[in-house]
């Protein structure tokens, strides 16, 4: 039981992501969760007002099987696979941090200054979540598949397209990072 509650070496977790690709590609079936949020848009009815989401979703309605497994994935290994929510960050990466207003850096995966209820329920928290769903939605749909699709699926293709968006998602996140996030907060 004790390996278990312990992170899980890069090469099983892997292993088992390798597995899925395999039994993914060998159904036909694409990954991604931006292909999974299509198709929950698609059956509330998106489709009404923007022609995109006029499918028939259910053809894919296994997406909603992952979206539970994700959610039920994430529950578990939250509510009891963990022993400990702190992360190691260097003393460094704390002290940058704590400059920008995040004064708990490293006590859990998602600090409080950012993640926390009363934060979200702000103006600014709700803004920042706004604009935020807005941009990944838009470069998402832009680039033609999300981060996992692109950087799991398009990646193991050896798709030069996927090379480029997942190059651009990782230009994005360090632009964010060190030019925008400091005046956020």
């Amino acid at each position: 039981m004790d390996f278990i509650l312990q992170p899980w070496p890069w090469y099983v977790a892997g292993s088992f992501i390798a597995l899925c690709m395999y039994l993914m590609f060998f159904f036909g079936k694409k990954f991604g969760v931006s292909s999974n949020l299509e198709t929950v848009c698609a059956m509330g009815g998106a489709g009404k007002w923007i022609d995109f989401f006029k499918f028939d979703w259910k053809k894919n309605k296994w997406n909603l099987v992952f979206v539970i497994g994700l959610i039920l994935g994430g529950f578990i290994s939250s509510q009891w696979l963990t022993i400990d929510d702190s992360i190691a960050l260097s003393s460094q990466t704390i002290e940058s941090l704590s400059e920008i207003g995040i004064y708990n850096a490293g006590d859990s995966y998602l600090p409080d200054e950012i993640f926390s209820i009363e934060t979200m329920l702000t103006f600014k928290g709700f803004l920042i979540l706004i604009i935020a769903g807005i941009l990944v939605g838009f470069g998402s749909r832009y680039a033609g598949g999300c981060t996992s699709g692109h950087g799991i699926v398009g990646l193991s293709n050896l798709s030069l397209e996927s090379f480029i968006a997942v190059a651009g998602f990782f230009i994005g996140g360090l632009v964010m990072t060190w030019f925008i996030l400091p005046y956020i907060f």
